[in-house]
């Protein structure tokens, strides 16, 4: 950088406030042309007139006589740049405070409205969740043999909707069956729940089902072909 570069730069400020006179003004416009340094310098050094006026000395008693903070038609020195270089940054300092302030405002509020969604979302959820169907309660009841029969076993039961479904585990079966499945209501109604043939172990497992509700069954037997009954479980 030359001395003259040095010299044209120190008038910048002078420059934006106008305090130059007609020779300066041209060297300096001529300068500007050709010299990046110095139009990036201007370009930075644009908010300055803006900013002095915000000062407070300049805003108290504008009709007064106040003195500005530097002389419009004085030559700029480097003291007064530096001095306008000063103001500027303390005023942009307080301006980015303010911005940085409103800025975590805003985010404090982002992410406040973010929780309360959140947790409107799980409310939601957790209302939205079906309740749980309860296990059906199913009733075993133990066979017991009729007279004369070796019968052993048990009868589980389960609630349908429809009625009743009837698992049979039972073993010690006589003869070559067919087999019968009966279900006893409360009403003395019956119904044939399941039939089976002739097993070679004489233990059977079968599914049956009646359309009486579980509610209703008072009993389940087990008959050979003949209808001779071999056992019976009993419900409470």
């Amino acid at each position: 950088m030359s001395a003259d570069h040095d010299d044209l730069r120190r008038l910048l400020g002078g420059y934006l406030l106008g305090g130059l006179d007609e020779l300066d003004t041209d060297r300096l416009d001529a300068h500007l042309r050709y010299c990046d340094d110095c139009r990036d310098e201007l370009e930075r050094l644009a908010p300055v007139p803006e900013l002095l006026q915000r000062l407070p000395d300049a805003q108290r008693n504008p009709g007064a006589g106040a003195q500005p903070p530097v002389s419009m038609s004085a030559k700029p020195t480097p003291e007064n740049i530096e001095g306008l270089l000063r103001r500027m940054r303390a005023a942009r300092s307080r301006e980015n405070r303010m911005a940085r302030v409103r800025w975590l405002a805003a985010a404090a509020v982002v992410l406040l409205a973010v929780v309360i969604g959140f947790g409107v979302i799980r409310s939601n959820r957790a209302v939205q969740q079906p309740e749980a169907i309860p296990s059906p309660q199913l009733v075993t009841a133990p066979f017991e043999p009729a007279e004369g029969s070796g019968l052993a076993g048990e009868a589980v039961l389960t609630p349908k909707m429809w009625g009743v479904s009837i698992a049979l585990d039972v073993s010690k079966l006589p003869g070559q069956g067919p087999f019968k499945c009966q279900v006893r209501s409360a009403q003395g109604e019956v119904e044939q729940a399941a039939v089976w043939g002739p097993t070679v172990s004489g233990s059977a497992k079968v599914i049956g089902a009646s359309s009486i509700q579980l509610r209703n069954v008072r009993s389940v037997s087990v008959a050979d072909e003949d209808g001779h009954l071999l056992g019976t479980a009993k419900l409470p």
